[in-house]
């Protein structure tokens, strides 16, 4: 009987051992962060990336429960293994606006490959620094509060996005993207805090999210293709947008597409836009193409339909009136009601 309970005894402790081994989590706090929204944490939160990424099998980063200080921080890829991001708290900014430097991010994750992101709170603070656009003063380089660049095979769900200073997510060149259950606010006086910017990327889902901001709720860029955007509310905020609103293809860009994406099964409350379609003017060998819009209710949307391909910020416009192609757009069972005579 000793011999057998040594035996189980031993049996348990490897059994143990091998799931441990199995899946590895790092808490934040055991890297020296503090939970107080005062201590600056950024240095924590990289020592537990960088034991996650470097993990001999598959890793949990945990961020618990509090308000966690972080300043601009870069997690970096290729890691080893698959990531789970577990956030249960708030990860804030610092106030000042001059605090996150000039790179443009807050938040970036760069070559990443197989990360899910799941629940939590970010928030920029962005208040200071939409006072200072509104004020005229000089101010530092906007600044996206999670953005996602290289990157393939990401989801995120369950992420509370608050008071961007610019955009609150941005996808850029990346593959196969999963983004659901997002709930993304700021004030809609706001100034150009996009809900979701994707650009140059493809297999990108956007699905069962709520998106109130000061501009865009989603904008899709030049190089965009197969992307599937379905039961989302937007309101406040300008609409979705083939960039700049569902795709603005730049200026002089050659080649850069626009093309398999369908929106659906949305709403749309009090929005400057509904479904957008705008285009540079210039000429340019880029086209849009297959974009679906169908199953879709309007309510109090001052242009519920746009297509616009005379597009000219800064009033630096040339002498023709279209410089894209746009073909196979489709609009079905589109109802609601407009705030403007003209829908």
């Amino acid at each position: 009987m000793a011999k057998l309970a040594v035996s189980c005894t031993l049996f348990i402790f490897f059994i143990n051992t091998l799931f441990q081994s199995a899946s590895a989590a790092y808490n934040v706090i055991n890297f020296g962060a503090k939970p107080d929204g005062k201590s600056d944490a950024t240095q924590a939160f990289l020592r537990a990336w960088s034991s996650a990424c470097y993990s001999n099998s598959p890793a949990t980063l945990h961020v618990p429960r509090g308000l966690f200080l972080v300043k601009s921080i870069s997690f970096n890829g290729p890691c080893r293994h698959r990531i789970v991001f577990q956030i249960d708290g708030t990860i804030i900014a610092p106030s000042s606006y001059w605090s996150l430097g000039n790179s443009g991010f807050w938040i970036l994750f760069y070559k990443v490959n197989r990360l899910s992101i799941h629940g939590g709170t970010i928030d920029a603070t962005g208040a200071g620094y939409w006072a200072c656009r509104k004020s005229g003063k000089s101010c530092p380089p906007p600044t996206r509060s999670i953005s996602f660049v290289g990157a393939s095979n990401i989801v995120v769900s369950g992420l509370t996005s608050i008071n961007s200073r610019f955009f609150h997510i941005a996808i850029d060149e990346c593959v196969n993207i999963m983004l659901r259950k997002l709930k993304i606010n700021a004030p809609s006086w706001s100034p150009n805090t996009d809900g979701i910017h994707i650009q140059s990327s493809s297999g990108i889902t956007i699905s069962n999210s709520a998106i109130m901001t000061g501009d865009d709720c989603i904008s899709v860029g030049p190089g965009t293709k197969n992307l599937w955007i379905e039961r989302i509310a937007c309101g406040p905020g300008h609409g979705i947008r083939m960039k700049k609103a569902l795709a603005a293809l730049g200026p002089m860009l050659l080649k850069m597409v626009l093309k398999n994406v369908t929106v659906t099964d949305s709403i749309f409350t009090g929005t400057q836009n509904g479904v957008r379609i705008k285009t540079w003017a210039r000429p340019s060998n880029g086209f849009a193409r297959n974009i679906r819009f169908r199953n879709i209710i309007m309510t109090k949307v001052f242009n519920p339909i746009i297509i616009d391909q005379n597009y000219c910020p800064d009033n630096h416009c040339p002498h023709q009136t279209s410089g894209v192609t746009i073909s196979g757009v489709t609009y079905r069972n589109i109802k609601g009601t407009s705030a403007t005579p003209v829908a």
